[in-house]
């Protein structure tokens, strides 16, 4: 079975691995193993079940009907496993969005516990973080909508956390930051960013004013995209620097009090609607700098705001977890 989802704008489809199968895609039945040998199968995997129909695509959209594919479940019962392929045919280590439309997919089916928290393990292929990585979600309601809370852990600062190579540092609001030359040389007003690990890597990059935001028709432009795909996506897309092995790209500027807009593109897959990681990063690089404090922090994308939970322990965030919600489109 395959369905397409929407969180805030960011489309998933979701297929079982049997489902490929039937598709006459190679999956093996064993998630890790499916991990590291995903170029003998994402690619066509990508190609069957993200591309547009003969037809079907919109003038001026993107190249493919969904963001990426989630895999799995690989199991019956919790604790699940999945893989995030990007439309690059990569993978991710984890997707906030593609946790949350994964969460839905389960509860649709009946396999996810009503009232407990349930465990998703990703796994992935990449060498300098641990595979699987886990991810703890409950089903909850804020605000009245129906959705599910997401557990990311706690968060790591700096170019180390992000294995980024040969960024200077520049000071901002007495914290250290990064300057990332690629994107400075790119646009003046991104001259200082925050690497972030929330079990992916970003790069925030932190602007005075909300005009010198990217929109996502500016980053799909060829003299910006072709850029941001240099600095975003690993070799042989792009040129891995500074992080060889990609990085998420935000924009992002204070907006008031507890609010923060950014804008984001995506390693292996460029501009989207909304990002759930991207915008926790966005929410922690806020803090860190003194934008925000603990407690709800909102992050508005082009396709939604996201409620993010910083919680505080002794000046440092100890944990930092996202709301999200997604619908069945198809």
């Amino acid at each position: 079975m395959t369905r397409l989802y929407d969180a805030r704008g960011n489309i998933y489809m979701v297929a079982a691995p049997e489902a490929l199968r039937q598709m006459g895609i190679a999956v093996p039945d064993q998630a890790g193993h499916a991990a590291q040998t995903r170029q003998l199968w994402a690619s066509a995997a990508v190609e069957a079940c993200c591309s547009w129909a003969p037809g079907e695509q919109p003038t001026g959209s993107k190249a493919h009907r969904s963001d990426g594919l989630l895999v799995g479940p690989f199991q019956s019962s919790p604790p699940f496993d999945l893989l995030i392929v990007n439309t690059d045919g990569t993978l991710a280590e984890r997707s906030g969005n593609g946790l949350t439309i994964f969460s839905q997919a389960l509860s649709d089916q009946g396999l996810l516990p009503r009232n407990e928290a349930c465990v998703l393990k990703v796994h992935h292929d990449k060498a300098d973080v641990i595979s699987p990585g886990e991810t703890s979600v409950k089903a909850a309601q804020v605000e009245g909508v129906q959705g599910f809370w997401l557990d990311l852990g706690q968060p790591t600062f700096d170019p180390q956390a992000v294995s980024a190579q040969g960024v200077e540092s520049v000071t901002f609001n007495g914290r250290e930051l990064s300057h990332v030359q690629p994107l400075a040389a790119l646009n003046g007003a991104w001259a200082r960013s925050q690497f972030v690990r929330v079990g992916n890597p970003h790069c925030v990059t932190l602007v005075d004013h909300v005009d010198a935001l990217p929109s996502n028709e500016q980053m799909r432009e060829p003299a910006l995209g072709e850029g941001l795909t240099r600095i975003a996506f690993a070799m042989p897309t792009g040129a891995g620097q500074p992080c060889p092995a990609g990085i998420n790209l935000q924009w992002a500027a204070h907006d008031a009090a507890q609010r923060v807009i950014a804008r984001v593109f995506e390693r292996g897959e460029g501009p989207t609607a909304s990002s759930g990681t991207s915008a926790t990063a966005v929410a922690c690089a806020a803090w860190r700098v003194g934008w925000v404090s603990a407690g709800e922090v909102k992050v508005t994308m082009p396709g939604g705001t996201a409620p993010i939970l910083l919680e505080e322990e002794r000046g440092k965030l100890s944990r930092v977890s996202l709301f999200g919600t997604a619908r069945l489109v198809s």
